[in-house]
């Protein structure tokens, strides 16, 4: 049995969020590619309160402390998954898979075709964690200016171009 439970998210668990997000964003300062990203950087609680009154986001807990969350928004007949971020202390503990698994089926529910987000191609808990998953890495980004879009920004905001990456995971 495991102690970690998950829900929709309420206003009031944003404000949990950005410690959570900075906490898992420390994982990336081992990667000496990314020694000038500022992953300190994170939504604040009045963003976060705007995507969770949407509708599809989702809050863990380790027993009663929040320990990971997942941020989407929805685009037409798609769900965008923002930012899935699980404190270390939760980590390998099944939380993040859970959290996607929860809003796949809460996207199906809510009649999205997709789920989409971008991430890095090449770490171990980004794009291989996605395609284990069911994620797709989009080839052909024509066909999706709304994700091309995101990648510019991303590259204009100091992201490395050549590692990044957006992915679909259509839903059955």
């Amino acid at each position: 049995m495991s102690d970690w439970s998950l829900r929709l998210a309420r206003p009031d668990d944003a404000l949990a969020w950005p410690a959570i997000e900075r906490a898992a964003g420390e994982m990336f300062r081992d990667d000496p590619g990314l020694s000038e990203i500022d992953f300190d950087k994170s939504r604040d609680a009045s963003d976060l309160r705007g995507l969770i009154r949407k509708g599809h986001c989702l809050a863990a807990h380790l027993g009663e402390r929040p320990i990971g969350f997942l941020a989407t928004e929805p685009f037409r007949r798609e769900l965008h998954i923002w930012e899935v971020s699980v404190h270390p202390d939760g980590q390998r503990k099944g939380i993040g898979a859970g959290l996607i698994r929860a809003c796949m089926v809460d996207a199906r529910n809510s009649g999205f075709v997709a789920l989409t987000l971008t991430t890095f191609r090449d770490i171990e808990w980004n794009g291989p964690f996605y395609q284990r998953l069911g994620f797709e890495e989009v080839t052909a980004l024509d066909a999706h200016p709304r994700l091309a879009s995101e990648l510019a920004l991303e590259a204009d905001n100091g992201l490395p171009a050549e590692r990044r990456c957006a992915m679909i995971r259509f839903l059955d």
